[in-house]
């Protein structure tokens, strides 16, 4: 079995960046899954992320059985709750919404969901999961009912991030939401991670490749795409 968190801290250690492209399941188009699957392995992602603030679809484990498939990357489940768990997949980024102070997406679904997840074989990835204001009100605020970190404080992104790895986070992820009008401020990402040990994750609001670049040189150890692929298949191409 792939242990793929050690994978991240072999890359982080070599300072090779790392890019995942998250799949809303509720957002596949199902006739357009072959030239999903084409479009996924002439890119340069690393890792494939699964799932979304709201997952109504009851087809998680179909799209994962079917990557598994045609792609040879990783496949990590990012749920909203425990509803979107599937022993399909490789790992699950298990996350703890530590922005917020909303009991439900600190604790909760996390006790709602360790006896599903002691059932499988999932590698599960303990993961401080960071809000971070946007420009615009994001689906994870809205479900979540908690609101983003202002993205001018930094000294308190830095404290919740700095808290999320001294609880035992193995990875903080900075997030501006699916659709964000504003990706996270690099100067935000530089300061927290120069002073973290564990790999730092950011998504939301990046359009281009430029901004995946920025993100990386900023210090971030993986960059996630989601709308702007899922918007535009060609995303990599162009």
């Amino acid at each position: 079995m792939k242990n793929i968190y050690k994978e991240i801290i072999q890359s982080k250690n070599k300072a090779k960046k790392l890019l995942a492209i998250l799949l809303d399941p509720d957002k596949v188009i199902w006739e357009d899954f072959e030239l999903l699957v084409v479009k996924i392995n002439q890119s340069p992602a690393t890792h494939i992320f699964i799932g979304g603030s709201q997952v109504k679809t009851n087809r998680i484990d179909e799209l994962i059985s079917r990557l598994k498939q045609k792609v040879k990357l990783p496949l990590v489940l990012f749920p909203g709750n425990p509803s979107q768990i599937s022993n399909e997949a490789d790992a699950i980024l298990f996350l703890s919404l530590i922005s917020g102070r909303n009991p439900d997406y600190l604790i909760d679904h996390q006790v709602k969901a360790a006896g599903i997840l002691k059932a499988t074989q999932l590698e599960v990835i303990s993961t401080g999961y960071m809000l971070i204001e946007s420009g615009t009100e994001t689906a994870v605020e809205r479900v979540s009912k908690t609101k983003p970190l202002s993205r001018n404080n930094l000294e308190l992104a830095l404290a919740t991030a700095q808290a999320g790895e001294m609880l035992g986070s193995k990875l903080i992820y900075l997030e501006a939401g699916s659709g964000a009008k504003l990706a996270v401020p690099t100067e935000m990402i530089e300061l927290i991670a120069q002073n973290l040990e564990i790999p730092l994750i950011v998504g939301g609001g990046i359009v281009d490749l430029h901004e995946i670049k920025k993100a990386h040189d900023a210090g971030a150890d993986l960059v996630v795409i989601g709308t702007a692929f899922e918007n535009d298949l060609d995303f990599f191409i162009k």
